[in-house]
């Protein structure tokens, strides 16, 4: 099964300092039918205004991740964390047990544009955990690179969730496959370009929420970065 779920159909929230776009069910945009994928719970693409920012507030029992696509992200937990997520860097928080932190734009002339991910853990009740790493962009040149994985390994978040997350860039005859396991799901989000999955067409913003399929076949690109999660049911 197929869904296309096209970037217009997403909830949208306007606060003035902060844009944000909601895959799923979020504060004030609230949809049954879309209450989360799997165990995928939220993507919510946001646009932070310059000298503006999150203040502190609390997670519990969530991985959560951010994937900054322009400025940069100023992050700081009660963990003793203070770190910039620039573009090509991927951020995982495992918030466990519990965690605050807070999320700021701190230029004066630039919005930041991230991706906010949420996926539900494994197991409940762990150490709050944090791990940042820079991607190889050159994997993800007309390929799908692993980027986040229950194991981890070099190049690749660890997070606490049975789920795998890969990023790829399509351009021209560049193409890819994607072989998922019996009783898996899998959501494709184009962040950037246009792209063929499985003879379907997307746009930026658009979605794809797929289940009893065996294989995703990705081609016909025109400039597109995306990401696609093999999620438990």
């Amino acid at each position: 099964m197929l869904e296309l779920r096209p970037s217009a159909s997403r909830g949208y929230a306007d606060h003035g300092w902060l844009k944000s776009s909601h895959s799923f069910s979020f504060a004030g945009y609230q949809d049954l039918q879309r209450m989360g994928w799997g165990n995928l719970r939220v993507i919510n693409e946001d646009r932070i205004a310059p000298g503006a920012g999150f203040g502190t507030h609390g997670h519990r029992d969530m991985e959560i991740v951010s994937v900054v696509l322009s400025g940069n992200l100023a992050h700081r937990d009660s963990m003793g964390h203070v770190q910039g997520i620039p573009p090509g860097d991927i951020q995982r928080m495992s918030a466990g047990t519990g965690v605050q932190h807070s999320e700021f734009n701190h230029a004066s002339d630039q919005q930041t544009h991230f991706l906010q991910i949420w996926v539900l853990p494994e197991h409940n009740g762990i150490a709050p955990g944090y791990e940042q790493q820079t991607l190889d962009a050159a994997l993800q040149r007309g390929a799908l690179a692993l980027i986040a994985a229950r194991t981890g390994g070099s190049g690749t978040l660890s997070w606490n969730a049975d789920a795998s997350l890969y990023a790829g860039e399509f351009a021209g005859s560049e193409s890819a496959q994607l072989t998922l396991a019996p009783g898996r799901k899998a959501y494709v989000h184009l962040v950037q370009g246009q792209l063929q999955v499985n003879g379907l067409v997307l746009s930026a913003g658009d979605a794809l929420a797929i289940s009893d399929e065996r294989e995703l076949h990705l081609q016909s690109g025109e400039q597109a970065k995306v990401l696609v999660f093999d999620l438990a049911p």
